[in-house]
């Protein structure tokens, strides 16, 4: 249910940002909405103080009003977390954040992939594997590299729900299989 509530939220917020002829930049706003998560979620005060039925939305809208302040965020912003305090959902920020971007990437034709490799890739194969999974998706993408020391070698790329696996782990997985179907 709060995965649902998020999304309109974000949806509601992702329709006034693509509608704005830009003069809202989407990445500028996305990057509000990672600041205002991380000052919630760094103050184990500030959210007792945003969930506390007690604390009037009043007071919860003064102290985000002098959050947004200390961060600049954009007015839209700012207006946006106003509503979410005042209709007590300020516990779905985190979820509301997360939704805006993969609804921004969805309307901007962006795909976001999660590459995992057994040790650090080389910065110049980098644009290749872009190029490559862009290639594969139709979309362009933006990827996050980590590493996973459990892969033999090779890599692994991860966007939404279908995973590439080029790793030897996964290529050593499959011959396994392949070896005891009798394939």
């Amino acid at each position: 249910m709060s995965l649902a509530v998020a999304t309109r939220y974000a949806n509601a917020l992702v329709d006034v940002v693509m509608s704005s002829q830009g003069s809202m930049q989407p990445a500028a706003i996305a990057g509000n909405l990672r600041d205002l998560e991380a000052a919630v979620e760094s103050s184990n005060e500030l959210r007792n103080v945003l969930i506390t039925p007690a604390i009037t939305p009043a007071q919860k809208k003064a102290v985000m009003g002098r959050i947004c302040d200390m961060l600049g965020v954009h007015p839209l912003v700012r207006n946006f977390v106003f509503i979410v305090v005042r209709n007590r959902r300020a516990d779905l920020f985190p979820q509301i954040r997360s939704a805006f971007e993969r609804l921004l990437d969805e309307r901007t034709g962006m795909a976001r992939a999660e590459i995992s490799s057994a040790s650090e890739l080389n910065p110049a194969l980098r644009p290749a594997l872009e190029a490559q999974l862009s290639r594969l998706t139709g979309k362009q993408v933006k990827c996050s590299y980590t590493i996973d020391p459990t892969l033999l070698g090779g890599v692994v790329a991860r966007i939404g729900s279908t995973v590439y696996d080029g790793s030897v782990r996964g290529q050593l997985k499959t011959l396994r299989r392949e070896l005891s179907t009798g394939a």
